[in-house]
């Protein structure tokens, strides 16, 4: 069980810094509006084989069903961010909460976890989609546009 990380290890936490490029979107909790990490902190994964890899879960022929046109990965995989590490020592999977209002934002494991895409990513530190939301920089001046 880690007890003690590396700094290394960890995503500078987005609050201790002030500026951000043009082409960085920042994510906030959706409840608190608090920033929470930077698209450069996702990991990318390649598509899994979608509801078929859950076979050993037993799902239904209906929930097979998944070409509705929405997305496969209903998740973003990070890097540990600086605000996880107390959660985080000690520990090797749990729940990700959002550090200033305490709501769920996902979970995190460090022997892995599957994507909603059905790719193993390993160690897993997952923040659910519907619990961020993104904010982009506009070209022009400082003002910031939330994209939900």
């Amino acid at each position: 069980e880690p007890q003690d990380l590396p700094r290394e290890v960890f995503a500078v936490d987005p609050t201790t810094i002030c500026q951000t490029s043009n082409t960085e979107v920042l994510y906030r909790c959706r409840k608190c509006r608090r920033a929470l990490f930077r698209s450069s902190s996702i990991l990318s994964h390649t598509e899994g084989i979608g509801p078929t890899a859950f076979a050993h879960k037993r799902i239904t022929d209906s929930a097979r069903l998944s070409g509705n046109g929405q997305e496969k990965c209903t998740s973003y995989f990070i890097e540990p961010v600086q605000w996880m590490e107390p959660a985080l020592l000690g520990v090797m999977e749990g729940q990700l909460l959002c550090p200033k209002c305490t709501s769920k934002l996902g979970s995190f494991s460090w022997r892995g976890d599957q994507c909603s895409c059905g790719r193993w990513v390993t160690p897993a530190f997952q923040i659910h989609k519907s619990r961020v939301d993104e904010v982009r920089t506009l070209p022009v001046g400082n003002f910031q546009t939330a994209k939900t």
